[in-house]
């Protein structure tokens, strides 16, 4: 049984999706062989021997969150055809969101890489190096269904929603909007039913997540879908080319062998040709 432990400095288990492997917390310094080595297959350097470790925030459901104990999702699985590509195991490290902007937790080295459904920015840029693009994203308002708000334009004067440091957050103030900031996702859809907030402005995966629970598309619906032409990205250390490329070729090989659309359709929903480069999947999607 996994221990859930407090956010801020927990290791948290990580389920292989396409395996049904437990990575348990806690492992080895070593890397299997009891050599204590911290490089891995291809010259990569790992912060910890045997195993690569990813920084996220919890939760963000489709795309990393603890279902059944364990942490489970999208860029969950993904990482995981980078670590066993690497012959080592995944773990997972649940930080705060801010620190992805910074590239704190790498730089002090307490991560290989970062995934958590991020957009890659050009402020972004400056302190990380980001792979190439797996995920393209929409913002959506979610707004209850007695609220009268049918579009974005419908949000002036409205108490909005949005998470904190994220681009969701950054778009609806760019547009005038004052939103109120939640830590989490969770939070925001917390703050959304209870009345806080009239709607909310975040990724539109987040939200096809939500909405497959009764309750939630029985008082809330989908106003709008915003195109802001965002691309989620994995986050390695500034010049650490080797890892870079290690995720650059999990995530092409998945494309090309077919991986990556049995993961998109497991997690995301139906997959069309587009979403190689990352589209998401269509309004109607479950």
């Amino acid at each position: 049984m996994i221990t859930v432990l407090g956010r801020r400095a927990r290791i948290l288990a990580a389920t292989t999706a396409t395996a049904g492997l437990v990575l348990v917390a806690g492992c080895s310094s070593d890397d299997g062989g009891g050599s204590g080595k911290k490089t891995a297959a291809g010259g990569v350097e790992l912060v910890e021997a045997g195993q690569l470790t990813t920084c996220t925030h919890l939760p963000y459901p489709p795309f990393q969150s603890e279902i059944d104990g364990k942490v489970q999702g999208f860029d969950v699985s993904l990482v995981d055809l980078v670590a066993e590509n690497l012959g080592v195991k995944q773990e997972i490290l649940d930080t705060p969101f801010e620190n992805f902007k910074t590239g704190a937790f790498l730089n002090s080295g307490q991560c290989d890489l970062a995934a958590a459904g991020m957009t890659i920015t050009e402020e972004r840029k400056k302190n990380v190096d980001f792979s190439d693009p797996y995920f393209d994203a929409t913002q959506a308002v979610l707004a209850d269904k007695k609220s009268g708000i049918t579009s974005f334009a419908d949000l002036k004067g409205k108490k909005v929603g949005a998470q904190a440091q994220t681009t969701g957050e950054e778009y609806a103030k760019s547009q005038g909007l004052d939103p109120v900031s939640f830590e989490s996702s969770d939070a925001v859809l917390n703050g959304l039913r209870t009345g806080q907030v009239e709607a909310v402005v975040i990724d539109y995966p987040v939200v096809q997540g939500w909405l497959k629970d009764k309750a939630t598309s029985d008082a809330f619906e989908v106003a709008e879908q915003v195109n802001t032409g965002e691309q989620y990205g994995i986050t390695v250390k500034k010049g650490n080319t080797a890892l870079l490329e290690a995720v650059d070729k999990a995530l092409a090989d998945a494309k090309a062998d077919g991986t990556y659309k049995k993961l998109y359709e497991q997690w995301i929903g139906p997959y069309t040709p587009a979403a190689e480069s990352g589209a998401p999947a269509s309004p109607s999607a479950s």
